[in-house]
């Protein structure tokens, strides 16, 4: 799907989810109506986007080079700096009302970290978090071999979020070659693929993910 049409319906769903919310605070409890959340998944083609405080300068590819790389650039309401998004990644894009849950963004960026982990764990890869950076990370401890596998980046208004998360799991890394990823200089990316040596079906990751969503934020899908 393309980047922006997946950045529409975000839109969308968070102002519907806003919008209930706004009306169930003027209503009797009996009254209130159901409250539904989100959880997106994609791919999009190639495309880079750059968060609300990132730096331009961070795509070091120029218009010409992007159009050679049949990639695009948009400058989006996220978090965060500049990352990639292509075919083999799996986007995520959580719209949750975090009244429901908790009211504290920095706890949710970490659920969000763990559930790859718990996922990642479930292929024998080890993913971790480095400390001052959001994301996962496989030998974070080892600033020589530290790479990056999942960037995060999220919005949250009236404490409904949007944006989310990006798991390279049959990722073309060479892609990143053509921006500072997530503005972090001196760091290398990898995926799934590149770890284990072969694809991985990424519906099969989805549905994983999802699963471990699921428990760690104690939500059933339907």
């Amino acid at each position: 799907m393309e980047y922006e049409r997946a950045w529409d319906i975000q839109e969308e769903l968070l102002s519907e989810l806003t919008e209930r919310k706004m009306r169930n605070r003027s209503v009797p409890e009996q009254e209130k109506e159901p409250v539904h959340h989100y959880l997106l998944f994609c791919e999009h083609p190639h495309v880079y986007t750059l968060g609300r405080s990132g730096d331009e300068s961070h795509l070091l590819a120029g218009m010409l080079q992007l159009k050679n790389l049949s990639a695009t650039f948009v400058k989006n309401n996220r978090g965060g700096d500049i990352t990639y998004h292509g075919p083999g990644q799996l986007v995520g894009y959580p719209i949750l009302d975090l009244d429901h849950f908790f009211t504290d963004i920095h706890k949710y960026l970490r659920m969000l970290e763990e559930s790859v982990i718990w996922t990642l764990r479930r292929y024998g890869i080890e993913g971790s978090r480095y400390p001052g950076y959001t994301g996962v990370w496989l030998d974070p401890e080892d600033p020589r071999q530290a790479r990056k596998i999942c960037a995060i980046g999220v919005r949250c208004s009236r404490w409904v979020t949007m944006h989310g998360f990006a798991l390279n799991v049959n990722t073309d890394l060479s892609y990143f070659d053509h921006i500072v990823p997530c503005g972090i200089t001196g760091k290398k990316v990898t995926s799934m693929e590149k770890e284990l040596g072969k694809k991985i079906d990424l519906n099969e990751v989805e549905m994983k993910l999802r699963d471990d969503i699921g428990t760690l934020f104690g939500m059933k899908f339907f």
